[in-house]
């Protein structure tokens, strides 16, 4: 998450949660981002979503909300519809970001996104938009490369020889097997085989915890995962959808591997319930679904500012 300042004269809101002592409704109101220039908001009430001005404080209250994140979806809706605050418009058109009180500072999520941001998403989007393609030697490589990484000591007959289903593809060619999620889920495989080898090991062979009869097909998950990542970020979307979004792409402007690095903690997280739920491959999908939720939980935790701060980046090695 974004740190106070690094976007200088925005125009911001600040979010804080009312104790519920003295109230139980959840509050947007101007921070010391703000920009000067901005004029005093105009009053108005919206019965559909709870919203009401109050006074000369320039805070928007919600009946409909009590907690941040609450506060963070009621935005989001106000996004919808033509409030101003002045010149410029205030959410919705010309909102710049989003700031939050945490641990008594301003912390903010940006909307409008940085130069380096904006490249380094468009990069992104484009590894995202690449098909395998079986007949580009680059493509070809790559899969030797993934095989070599994964079974040093073994040689690979060919790109279409039963060996790959060792590694957990449905059958003699791999190249079908990637429709689901393009070029880039063989690229999150290769990092992290390469990055983290010992884990990567440790799940191809299935050496960690009781192991079911009937287990999930390593390389096969890999680009389920990939698939799951890709529509938890929503990174296609014109303007961010959800708040886990906002949080990855500042995590993006950091570390340009941000992604493959998630991936790699995704990967884990999802073996770990495997585990935990004593699942067999027909029940993969619910362990899909309950590894997206704890990557959405921990990567909206308070400390988490990169991926190597989330928890769950402890069971790699």
């Amino acid at each position: 998450m974004m740190s106070p300042g690094r976007t200088q004269g925005s125009s911001c809101v600040a979010i804080r949660t009312l104790s519920p002592s003295s109230s139980s409704v959840a509050s947007v109101s101007r921070c010391p981002h703000a920009s000067a220039s901005s004029s005093a908001m105009s009053g108005f009430v919206n019965d559909m979503i709870g919203l009401k001005h109050v006074g000369e404080d320039h805070t928007i209250y919600s009946q409909n909300t009590s907690t941040v994140a609450d506060a963070l979806v009621l935005i989001a809706v106000v996004g919808l519809y033509d409030v101003t605050c002045g010149t410029p418009t205030w959410i919705g058109r010309g909102l710049t970001c989003v700031c939050f009180k945490r641990k008594g500072t301003y912390e903010r999520i940006c909307i409008n996104l940085t130069p380096n941001q904006e490249e380094r998403l468009r990069r992104l989007r484009h590894r995202m938009k690449v098909y395998f393609d079986a007949s580009r030697p680059d493509h070809q490589e790559a899969l030797r490369a993934l095989w070599s990484a994964t079974y040093p000591d073994q040689e690979l007959h060919g790109l279409i020889s039963e060996q790959w289903k060792e590694m957990g593809w449905q059958g003699r060619d791999p190249s079908t097997d990637f429709r689901g999620a393009g070029f880039i889920s063989l690229e999150n495989l290769l990092f992290f085989a390469k990055t983290f080898s010992t884990s990567f090991q440790l799940l191809l062979k299935k050496q960690r915890g009781k192991r079911a009869a009937w287990e999930y097909p390593f390389a096969v998950a890999g680009v389920n995962i990939t698939f799951m990542i890709m529509q938890m970020l929503d990174l296609d979307a014109t303007k961010p959808r959800t708040f886990v979004r906002a949080v990855f792409l500042q995590m993006l402007s950091e570390n340009e591997w941000a992604f493959d690095l998630l991936y790699c903690v995704a990967f884990v997280v999802m073996d770990k319930q495997w585990l935990d739920r004593n699942a067999t491959y027909m029940e993969f999908n619910e362990v899909l679904k309950s590894t997206r939720a704890q990557l959405e939980k921990e990567l909206l935790m308070d400390d988490v500012l990169r991926i190597e701060d989330m928890p769950s980046y402890g069971l790699l090695c």
